[in-house]
C-alpha cells in the first residue's frame, strides 16, 4: 500500500542487513515515523508497546527478532531464550506463537554458524507469504461484499480496531477486500470505530485516508445505533486468534458489534489468515485474554494546541481499571470466515474443509 503515495510496507530489513525497519505506530495519526530495531530487545520491545501491533505483523516481527537474535549468538540456548523472550511479549494472539514455532523448526536442525543466514531467509519467507495471504484475502473477500451490494451499488461497511495493512505486511486482512472492491471501482464508504482505549480505529482511518477510501470515524458504542437503523451492507473484522469450533478472538468491543448486526439482520465477516488460526485451541473460552496497562484507561494521547504530542489524564492514578485487550465473539454470530483460501462457515467443519490437513489436530 501507499504512504504519501509511495509504496510501502509495515516492517522491512534495514539497508546494512544489521536491524529491521519498522513503522512506529504508536506515532500515528500525528506522526509518521520509522523506527529501527537491531535486537532482540528491541524487538520484544516493539511488540509489548505495540509499536507494532496486529497479529500477523507480530508474528513477522517476531520472526525476525529471533534474527537478530542468532546474528548475536547462535548456539541452542540462545535461540530458546529468544523464543522464550518473543512468546512472552503478547499472549492473545497466536500468530507469534505460530511464526516462532516456524522459526525454530527451520533452524534447530542447522548448526549454530548456519542459523542467522538462515534465520533472516525464514524472516523474509514469511513476510512475503503473509502479503500474498492478505492479497488472497482481498480477493475471496471482494465476492462476498458483491454478495452484499445493493440496488444502489454502493458499499455501506462497518469495522473495528485496526486490520488493514498496517495490522499485517501489506494489505490487510479486513481491510484487504475493502481495498480490492474501492480499487475495482465499487462505491465505497467505511464506518470506523475509534476502539478505545488504544484508539486503533484511528489508524484505520489513516490508512484508508492515505488509499482515498471515504470513510466515517464514530465513536465505538455509535454503532449498535447505526447498524439499527439500516443501510449498512456489512461488518468486516480481523481476529487475534480463531479457535478450532470457530469462535474469535479480537480487539475489546468486536462481540458487542457481533451481537448489534446480528440483531439488525446484517452479515458479520471475520477475515484472517491460517497463521491466526488455531486447531489446538477446541474453543474460545480457551483463549487466553491479555489484561493490559491501566493507564491505557486513565490516561489519552493526542496533541495539544500546537500541534505537539501530549498526554491527558482523564482518571487519577489510583483510580480502580479494567482493561482486557480482547473479547471473544462465538462462531454462531459470525456469518463467514474469510481465509486465503476462500470463505467458510465458522465452525470446526468449514474451517476443516479450507485445511483438510489438519484433521488430525
Amino acid at each position: 500500500m501507499n504512504v504519501n503515495g509511495i509504496p510501502t510496507r509495515t516492517i522491512w530489513p534495514a539497508a546494512d542487513g544489521c536491524a529491521v525497519d519498522i513503522i512506529d505506530q504508536t506515532a500515528l495519526p500525528h506522526e509518521y515515523r520509522m523506527l529501527r530495531l537491531r535486537s532482540l530487545e528491541d524487538t520484544a520491545l516493539a511488540i509489548r508497546s505495540m509499536q507494532v501491533r496486529g497479529a500477523p505483523l507480530i508474528g513477522v516481527t517476531a520472526a525476525y527478532g529471533v534474527a537478530l537474535a542468532m546474528a548475536q549468538r547462535a548456539d541452542d540456548a540462545a535461540l530458546l531464550a529468544a523464543v522464550e523472550t518473543l512468546a512472552a511479549t503478547r499472549p492473545t494472539a497466536v500468530n507469534l506463537r505460530w511464526a516462532l514455532a516456524r522459526m525454530q523448526t527451520c533452524l534447530t536442525p542447522l548448526a549454530p554458524s548456519a542459523r542467522a543466514d538462515a534465520a533472516w531467509r525464514e524472516a523474509a519467507r514469511i513476510a512475503d507469504e503473509d502479503v500474498e495471504q492478505c492479497r488472497s484475502i482481498g480477493r475471496h473477500g471482494l465476492q462476498l461484499l458483491r454478495s452484499c451490494l445493493g440496488a444502489r451499488g454502493r458499499l455501506e461497511l462497518m469495522t473495528h480496531c485496526n486490520a488493514g495493512w498496517l495490522a499485517t505486511v501489506d494489505y490487510g486482512t479486513a481491510l484487504a477486500p475493502i481495498y480490492a472492491a474501492f480499487d475495482e471501482g465499487i462505491d465505497v464508504h467505511v464506518w470506523v470505530s475509534e476502539t478505545r482505549p488504544r484508539n486503533q480505529g484511528l489508524l484505520t482511518a489513516w490508512e484508508l485516508a492515505q488509499h482515498g477510501v471515504p470513510h466515517t470515524v464514530i465513536a465505538d458504542n455509535a454503532a449498535g445505533l447505526l447498524l439499527a437503523r439500516g443501510g449498512i451492507n456489512a461488518v468486516i473484522v480481523g481476529a487475534d486468534r480463531i479457535a478450532a469450533n470457530g469462535d474469535v478472538a479480537n480487539k475489546i468491543g468486536t462481540y458487542l458489534k457481533a451481537l448489534a448486526a446480528r440483531a439488525a439482520g446484517v452479515p458479520f465477516y471475520v477475515a484472517a489468515p491460517r497463521s491466526t488460526i488455531d486447531f489446538a485451541c477446541p474453543d474460545g473460552a480457551s483463549i487466553p485474554i491479555e489484561e493490559r496497562a491501566a493507564d491505557e484507561l486513565r490516561v489519552v494521547q493526542g496533541c495539544d494546541a500546537t500541534g505537539a504530542p501530549a498526554t491527558l489524564r482523564q482518571l487519577s492514578a489510583d483510580e480502580t481499571v479494567a482493561n482486557p485487550a480482547f473479547d471473544v465473539t462465538l462462531a454462531g454470530l459470525v456469518s463467514a470466515l474469510i481465509s486465503e483460501r476462500g470463505s467458510c462457515p465458522a465452525s470446526r467443519a468449514g474451517l476443516l474443509a479450507l485445511y483438510p490437513e489438519e484433521g488430525h489436530a
